[in-house]
C-alpha cells in the first residue's frame, strides 16, 4: 500500500479552495432565493401604522420641507411598494388641516436601508414631461429601468 504525504502548504491550499467552493455554493443559492422572492412578491400598499408606509411618508415629507419650507401631512390617495421602490401619490395639507395644497406624487428609492425622494412628479397640466401626459410612466421607467412595474398606477 502506498502512502502519500502533502506538504502543509498543499494541505492548506486544498482546504482553502474547498471552503471557496462551499461559500460560492451556498452564497449563490442564497441570491438566487432572494432574486426568485424579488420576482414573486407581489407588490404592497403597506397600512397606517407600518413602519415601511411612515419611512417612506417621512422621507417625502422631508423632502418637502427642503423645497417648500413648510410642515405638512399627507393624505394617501395611492402607495405602493416592491424591491425598495415606491410610487406614491398623495393630497398635502398643514398639520392642522386647514390648508390644503396640491397632489403630490412621486417615486421613492430605498437604498442602504433609507427612503429616499428618486423623482418627484410634475403635475401641470398640458406639459409634456407630466403626469398628464399618457407616456409619462414609460418615460420613467427608461429613467428607472429597475422600477417594479407592479408599483406604477394604471395609466
Amino acid at each position: 500500500m502506498r502512502h502519500y504525504y502533502f506538504s502543509p502548504l498543499t494541505s492548506v491550499t486544498v482546504m482553502l479552495f474547498l471552503f471557496m467552493g462551499i461559500f460560492t455554493v451556498c452564497t449563490a443559492s442564497q441570491t438566487q432565493k432572494e432574486n426568485i422572492q424579488n420576482h414573486t412578491t407581489p407588490a404592497q400598499t403597506p397600512l397606517p401604522g407600518n413602519p415601511v408606509r411612515k419611512a417612506v411618508l417621512d422621507a417625502l415629507r422631508q423632502k418637502m420641507k427642503h423645497l417648500h419650507k413648510s410642515d405638512m401631512i399627507f393624505v394617501v390617495k395611492y402607495l405602493k411598494v416592491k424591491n425598495g421602490w415606491c410610487w406614491v401619490h398623495t393630497l398635502p395639507q398643514s398639520p392642522d388641516g386647514k390648508n390644503r395644497y396640491e397632489d403630490i406624487s412621486a417615486l421613492l428609492h430605498r437604498k442602504e436601508g433609507v427612503w429616499r425622494v428618486a423623482e418627484l412628479a410634475c403635475t401641470e397640466e398640458e406639459n409634456p414631461e407630466c403626469l398628464s401626459n399618457p407616456a409619462y410612466f414609460s418615460e420613467l421607467k427608461k429613467r428607472f429601468p429597475k422600477v417594479p412595474e407592479e408599483i406604477l398606477p394604471e395609466k
